[in-house]
């Protein structure tokens, strides 16, 4: 799939962002929060709907974010908060991916969970940890405030009235920090961080998302969330130059949700992969 024919005063932007003189590139970041922020303000301006969105450089830490601690629906990007909850207990010896969670393996039904988001198999995960008051309880051990569970799956998805949903929230910067420990090894083990990307390198369920614009082999670890009015896509993105990017892409109402998220994650691939080309001509040209 090509990436869409942006409007001219986006691309003036995208490429104004660049133009740093080399004096200043030399002292700074080549992340400029500023130069992304205008970006993606002015690509999801350009749209109908409410957008939240966050990238979080994983080398460095540099945060870039649109409503960045404005809540919205979680939907089942949830799933990584049960997921990390259940790995953490993995990792101090209370739980095995052997366990049997309704007859089958909890390394199964972490694997339906988050490969093809399974909300049979997240309940019953949810429920063998002990409901949605221990996910909120984990995610606070680990001073992660800006999400709340309050609901299964099953109640979520009986209820209605997503749009202006209070219960079942999260704010982007909220999500890109447990994207972060999740990553980072402050909350799970090298094993269980690695069973845990390796599965949401598989999901199946957002190849219209984050995905869709990105290079060909361009790797994507994501779990997807999405209910009546709501698109959701999280997780990492790997560079060309290796490094990797937290992403957070909270869309609610309006139309093309999917094609938006598609957009904005190729131009925050795009920052960071024009950001690493040019200090690396700076560096060459210093020699």
């Amino acid at each position: 799939m090509r990436a869409p024919r942006l409007s001219r005063l986006f691309l003036s932007s995208i490429a104004a962002s660049f133009l740093v003189p080399a004096s200043a590139s030399a002292t700074t970041s080549a992340f400029e929060p500023t130069g992304l922020e205008r970006v993606l303000s002015m690509l999801v301006a350009e749209r109908s709907g409410d957008y939240g969105i966050a990238a979080l450089d994983l080398r460095d830490g540099s945060t870039v974010s649109i409503r960045g601690d404005t809540p919205f629906p979680m939907a089942s990007t949830v799933k990584l908060a049960i997921a990390g909850a259940y790995l953490a207990d993995v990792d101090q010896g209370r739980r095995t991916l052997g366990d049997m969670i309704v007859g089958r393996p909890a390394a199964k039904a972490l694997e339906l969970m988050i490969v093809r988001s399974d909300n049979q198999a997240t309940d019953q995960l949810l429920a063998a940890l002990g409901g949605p008051v221990v996910i909120q309880q984990w995610l606070w051990s680990h001073k992660i405030a800006g999400i709340r569970m309050d609901r299964t799956i099953a109640q979520l998805l009986r209820e209605r009235g997503h749009l202006a949903d209070s219960k079942d929230v999260a704010t982007p910067i909220a999500m890109v920090t447990l994207l972060n420990k999740l990553d980072n090894g402050t909350v799970l083990t090298a094993q269980s961080r690695n069973f845990l990307l390796e599965l949401m390198s598989r999901c199946q369920t957002g190849t219209r998302r984050i995905r869709a614009l990105l290079p060909a082999g361009t790797r994507v670890e994501d779990k997807t969330g999405t209910l009546d009015g709501i698109t959701n896509d999280v997780g990492f993105i790997t560079m060309p130059d290796g490094r990797r990017v937290a992403i957070v892409v909270f869309a609610r109402g309006g139309r093309d949700r999917q094609p938006v998220i598609a957009e904005v994650s190729r131009a925050i691939y795009d920052y960071f992969a024009d950001s690493a080309r040019s200090a690396l001509s700076l560096f060459m040209r210093m020699r």
